[in-house]
């Protein structure tokens, strides 16, 4: 299982030129970030280069995050998108919503899927967790507490220079790893 744990305590820092890999599936592996700032959202864009040989008919959760009452970043409960495939090669993937229109959209290597309309009005709420079942490689994740314009993005995922995470910046996060997760030299 592919876990993300935000919480207050960290062993590890920065993650630069590193990969997670999540060789199998466990109920015991996991990554636990802690985010620069406190998460309660009324924008963000959420962005990082993924590969899995997972089966392509297998749903694929990368990152969801739940404060105890509510999972709140549940795209798919209102709004389903229909991605290419990720597969064994890498591939960039961003998301990004705004509060005030409820705009959410997905951005697969460099180009926008359609808008759809995900809970206009809402704020993420502080103090979640975050917790999902993948295997493979994650990197270069990184995550922003506004939406980013279309040539940042774009400039992302041709790994020009844009501003940092301002949430998460995996150059800079702090980290800890429980179970059979790998840091390796991204080469």
């Amino acid at each position: 299982k592919f876990l993300l744990v935000f919480c207050w305590y960290s062993l590890n820092m920065g993650l630069s030129d590193k990969v997670l890999i999540f060789p199998y599936e466990t109920d015991f592996s996991y990554v636990a970030l802690i985010p620069q700032k406190e998460m309660a959202l009324r924008a963000f864009t959420l962005c990082m280069r993924v590969a899995t040989e997972l089966p392509e008919e297998r749903q694929i959760i990368l990152f969801a995050y739940r404060t105890p009452d509510y999972d709140e970043l549940n795209v798919g409960d209102g709004a389903f998108f229909h991605l290419p495939p990720l597969g064994t090669f890498r591939t960039s993937l961003c998301l990004s919503w705004e509060s005030r229109t409820g705009l959410a959209a997905f951005w697969y290597e460099g180009k926008r899927s359609t808008y759809q309309v995900y809970k206009p009005g809402h704020t993420i709420r502080p103090k979640g967790t975050a917790q999902q079942s993948f295997v493979g490689e994650l990197t270069d994740l990184n995550m922003w507490d506004y939406v980013l314009s279309r040539s940042m993005i774009q400039a992302w995922h041709y790994r020009h220079k844009i501003p940092k995470g301002n949430i998460f910046d995996w150059a800079t996060v702090s980290y800890d790893l429980s179970g059979n997760v790998m840091v390796v030299d991204d080469d």
